[in-house]
C-alpha cells in the first residue's frame, strides 16, 4: 500500500475513480444554530408535547411510622427526541399534593401572578425534584396538625388546567402506621 501512495499512482491516473481535491470555494455554508425549544414550541402540537411527557411519584418505602417525615421523588420525563415546552398557568411550573390538599397546606402560601410560564425540557430529559412531607397539613400561619394514621395519596402534576385528564399528573400511597 506505501507504494502505491510513494509512487504518487493516485494523482497520474486519469480515471474517474479517482480522488481529486475538493473545490471548497463552492462549498455551502454551514446552517445558523436554531433554538430548537422555539421550534419545537411552534411546530409540535401541544397534544403531543403532553402525551411526550411522564410524571411518577415515588417513596423510598410504603408504609411510615407516625410522626417520621415521608421523603419522595417527582420524576418528570420527555419520552421525545425533541424538546418539548409546556406552556403553564403561572410561573409555578409544577404543584405537590396529599390526599387533594396542595402542599399538604388548607392556607394559601402564596398567590401567583396571573401571567403564564414555560417549563421547558430538552429531549430525552429526565428532571428530578426531591420533597418531603412531614406528616401534618397547615391549618393556620402558625398551626400544623399531625395527621392520624391512614393511607394517604401523594401528588405531583404539571400546572396546566386538567392535568390529570392530559396524564401531567402522578400519585403514590403511604401508609401511616401508629406509633
Amino acid at each position: 500500500m506505501r507504494r502505491i501512495y510513494d509512487s504518487n499512482a493516485l494523482r497520474r491516473d486519469d480515471d474517474p475513480q479517482t480522488p481529486t481535491t475538493t473545490d471548497r470555494s463552492a462549498r455551502i455554508q454551514a446552517l445558523r444554530w436554531v433554538n430548537s425549544t422555539t421550534l419545537s414550541r411552534h411546530l409540535l402540537p401541544t397534544w403531543l408535547c403532553y402525551r411526550a411527557l411522564s410524571i411518577t411519584v415515588t417513596t423510598p418505602r410504603t408504609e411510615y411510622p407516625a410522626g417520621t417525615p415521608v421523603p419522595f421523588t417527582v420524576t418528570m420525563k420527555n419520552s421525545l427526541p425533541v424538546p418539548v415546552t409546556i406552556q403553564t398557568n403561572s410561573p409555578v411550573l409544577w404543584m405537590w399534593d396529599i390526599s387533594g390538599v396542595s402542599e399538604a397546606s388548607h392556607v394559601s402560601l402564596r398567590t401567583p401572578p396571573a401571567e403564564s410560564g414555560a417549563f421547558v425540557f430538552a429531549r430525552g430529559e429526565r428532571k428530578q425534584f426531591h420533597k418531603q412531607w412531614d406528616q401534618s397539613f397547615r391549618v393556620s400561619e402558625r398551626e400544623w396538625e399531625p395527621v392520624d394514621p391512614g393511607t394517604y395519596t401523594i401528588g405531583a402534576r404539571l400546572n396546566v388546567s386538567d392535568a390529570d385528564q392530559k396524564g401531567l399528573y402522578g400519585e403514590t400511597t403511604v401508609q401511616i402506621q401508629p406509633a
